[in-house]
């Protein structure tokens, strides 16, 4: 591995606004390591997830005007965590640039595919069986996911295929996350320097 080239992965992003205070921590290079207090519980159990399988090392201390609704701390999370990226990923030289994955839960299946492009797109398709778990509504997770598109400038495509119970369903929405990112983050070990485009930039 090429000593001349910046393996370190890390970024620290704050988010201070009027509805919510964000203060994130996110290591790429990571082997999983999760610590999020958003008085969310349901996103808490997703993003828990999400770093399992993505393999980064993630910490968020957050708080936010819940007593209105959850839309605000799950948006800006998602935001937060988008910019993290962005940062943590540079000129995203020698990254494989493309992942995908499949994740199954039980009954339910999803695939997640995932393009560090430079051009923020978010194509969902997911039919939830319920439209809340517990207490968290589930067009939050498309909330969460548009934040993060759109500051991480990935794009990425998100079908649920299959499911009867919405909280597998959610559930299988971030391991599959996780495991694109894991794959599309990832080094390829014979384009260490090389920007993953025709264009020699992303």
């Amino acid at each position: 591995m090429n000593k001349s080239v910046n393996y370190s992965r890390i970024a620290c992003i704050s988010r201070n606004t009027k509805e919510t205070q964000i203060k994130l921590n996110v290591n790429l290079n990571g082997t999983g390591k999760f610590n999020l207090t958003c008085n969310v519980p349901f996103l808490e159990h997703l993003i828990s997830q999400f770093v399992q399988y993505s393999k980064i090392d993630l910490t968020i201390e957050s708080n936010g005007d819940i007593h209105i609704d959850d839309h605000h701390i799950v948006e800006d999370i998602g935001i937060t965590l988008g910019k993290a990226f962005y940062k943590a990923l540079g000129n995203k030289s020698g990254i494989n640039r493309y992942g995908y994955a499949y994740a199954p839960l039980d009954e339910a299946l999803s695939r997640v595919v995932i393009d560090f492009s430079g051009r923020a797109g978010l194509y969902m398709n997911t039919k939830f069986t319920r439209n809340i778990i517990g207490k968290f509504d589930t067009q939050l997770c498309f909330v969460f996911f548009k934040g993060f598109v759109n500051h991480a400038m990935v794009t990425l495509h998100i079908d649920n295929l299959k499911g009867l119970n919405a909280h597998h369903q959610a559930e299988t929405l971030f391991k599959a996350f996780g495991l694109a990112i894991r794959m599309g983050i990832d080094f390829d070990q014979n384009m260490v320097e090389c920007i993953p485009s025709t264009k020699g930039y992303i």
